[in-house]
C-alpha cells in the first residue's frame, strides 16, 4: 500500500511537494493520465513518486533558458526539435519525470515527426533543470538511468552545466556541449538580466547579442560532442 509523506502541507500549491512511497508503475501511469495537463510535475524513482507545483519564480526562469536555447538554434542554424516538459520514462528502469524543458539537437533529424519511444530511440540531448525548489527525489540519477547526455541546473543564482560520463554519473563542466561557444558564467549573465526586464526588450537585445557576436564567420559555432564522454 502507498505511504505519503509530505512537504510543508497537504495542499499543493506553488513550491510545494508531495511525495507517495510504495508506488507500483502501474499507479505511476495511472497518476500521469489523471493529471493530464495540469501544472502539476510527477517524479518518479522506482517506487517513490513525488508530485510538485512549480512557482512563479521557476516558471519565468525556465521560459528564459528555453528562449535563450530556441533563439540560438534559430539564429545560428542548429538542428533544434523542442519537447518542452514531455514526461519521459522507461519501464525497464522503473524511473520516469518530466523536465522543465528539454531539446533534441544532435539527433533532432532522427526524432522529427515521430512518436519517440525510449527503447528505441535516443532520449533528448539537453534537459533544463530549474531548482528553485529542489526535487525530494535524485532527478539526476533518474536522468542518468534515461540517458539524457547534458542538464543545465539552475538555482537561481548558478548554473551547473552536467555531462553524463561513461559510468553513468554526471560531471560539471564550464561549458555546454551543445553550445561550447557560450560558458555557463555567459548564460547566467543574461538571466541575471532577464531579471531586470520584460523577456520581450530581453529577446530583443539577445537576438542582437547572437547576430554580433556569434553571427556568421565564427568556426566555433557548431556542437562539439566528443566520441568518448571520458
Amino acid at each position: 500500500m502507498a505511504t505519503i509523506t509530505e512537504d510543508r502541507s497537504r495542499t499543493l500549491t506553488p513550491d510545494s511537494r508531495v511525495v507517495l512511497r510504495d508506488v507500483g508503475w502501474e499507479g505511476y501511469e495511472t497518476l500521469l493520465k489523471l493529471v493530464g495537463d495540469r501544472p502539476v510535475r510527477l517524479t518518479y524513482d522506482r517506487g517513490d513518486l513525488e508530485l510538485r507545483v512549480p512557482s512563479l519564480d521557476h516558471e519565468r526562469y525556465k521560459s528564459l533558458l528555453g528562449r535563450l536555447v530556441e533563439t540560438l538554434t534559430l539564429e545560428l542554424d542548429l538542428p533544434c526539435d523542442a519537447a518542452g516538459s514531455t514526461t519521459w520514462r522507461k519501464q525497464i528502469e522503473d524511473r520516469g519525470l518530466e523536465p522543465d524543458e528539454c531539446y533534441y539537437l544532435a539527433n533532432a533529424p532522427r526524432v522529427a515527426g515521430r512518436q519517440v519511444n525510449l527503447n528505441v530511440d535516443p532520449p533528448p540531448d539537453l534537459a533544463i533543470e530549474v531548482e528553485i525548489s529542489r526535487s525530494a527525489l535524485d532527478r539526476m540519477g533518474i536522468y542518468a538511468a534515461l540517458g539524457v547526455p547534458e542538464v543545465w541546473r539552475f538555482d537561481g543564482e548558478t548554473l551547473r552545466i552536467e555531462i553524463l560520463q561513461a559510468e553513468g554519473r554526471y560531471r560539471e563542466v564550464p561549458a555546454s556541449w551543445n553550445f561550447p561557444f557560450l560558458p555557463a558564467n555567459e548564460i547566467v549573465r543574461w538571466l541575471r538580466l532577464g531579471d531586470t526586464m520584460g523577456q520581450t526588450p530581453w529577446l530583443r537585445l539577445f537576438v542582437n547579442w547572437v547576430r554580433e557576436e556569434l553571427g556568421p564567420g565564427r568556426e566555433d559555432v557548431q556542437p562539439a560532442f566528443p566520441a568518448d564522454p571520458t
